[in-house]
């Protein structure tokens, strides 16, 4: 598809240097040459905060219609030039991710938001289990609808993310009925989701030391354990591994 087909519209609030609304117009229309499928809309929203002591103040948002599908973004930057950038990239991840999962679709069937033909976990003896570290897959704060496009993407079970508005450590999941339900960090954050009622809230996480959440791993019946970690305040997750293992997932 010809870039130039694609009309990116820019809306502002606050003072938004007319270079930052053309370099999101060139960026974001450049985003038409990942896919096959036609962008029929393309709005971006350029904000600069007011509030002089919030840490990023450059707010960049964009929600694209690609072929019917919805795609969308929020993220913030020291700069408007640094803000597009991340929001072109989180863009460009989403919608090179929904292609690759039409590929794989195109091949087999599988469930939305599982991965298929997983092995049975081993059942390793509890005292022969380790912990194996990672780093979270979310790199950048995000919404809460944002966290739950990617678990559906990568067809994780979980995703641990760091929500935009208050900071605070959730996780994503999917529930019993197959949907998707957020896990907050705290009080506070529970409450703003919770006013919210669209957004499916489930149990919040508990204060625990690692091995506290791996003895309830083990006793539970779950496939993962959220908690905020009683030493870092940083909300963590451990699973088992298919391998018995104990896998964590921490803050990036």
């Amino acid at each position: 598809m010809d870039v130039r087909e694609v009309e990116v519209g820019v809306t502002t609030r606050g003072e938004v240097p007319e270079a930052a609304k053309e370099y999101a117009s060139e960026k974001i229309g450049q985003l038409a040459r990942l896919t096959d499928k036609p962008i029929l809309f393309a709005q971006v929203k350029l904000t600069l905060e007011a509030n002089p002591s919030r840490q990023r103040p450059a707010l960049a948002e964009a929600t694209l219609d690609l072929n019917g599908s919805q795609v969308r973004a929020h993220v913030a930057g020291d700069t408007f030039e640094e803000a597009i950038d991340l929001l072109e990239g989180r863009l460009r991840r989403t919608i090179t991710k929904a292609a690759e999962r039409v590929d794989r679709e195109s091949v087999r069937h599988v469930p939305e938001g599982r991965s298929p033909h997983r092995p049975e976990h081993l059942d390793r003896p509890v005292d022969e289990r380790e912990v194996v570290r990672h780093k979270t897959f979310a790199l950048e704060p995000m919404r809460w609808d944002e966290a739950a496009f990617d678990l559906d993407v990568l067809g994780h079970d979980f995703y641990l993310f760091t929500e935009l508005d208050s900071g605070v450590d959730c996780v994503v999941c999917h529930d019993d009925s197959g949907g998707v339900e957020v896990l907050p960090g705290d009080d506070a954050v529970s409450t703003a989701l919770h006013a919210d009622p669209m957004v499916p809230v489930g149990p919040m996480a508990a204060v625990l030391r690692l091995d506290e959440a791996e003895e309830r791993l083990d006793v539970g019946h779950e496939p993962f354990v959220f908690f905020v970690d009683a030493d870092s305040g940083r909300g963590n997750v451990v699973y088992r591994r298919f391998d018995g293992h104990y896998g964590l997932i921490t803050p990036g």
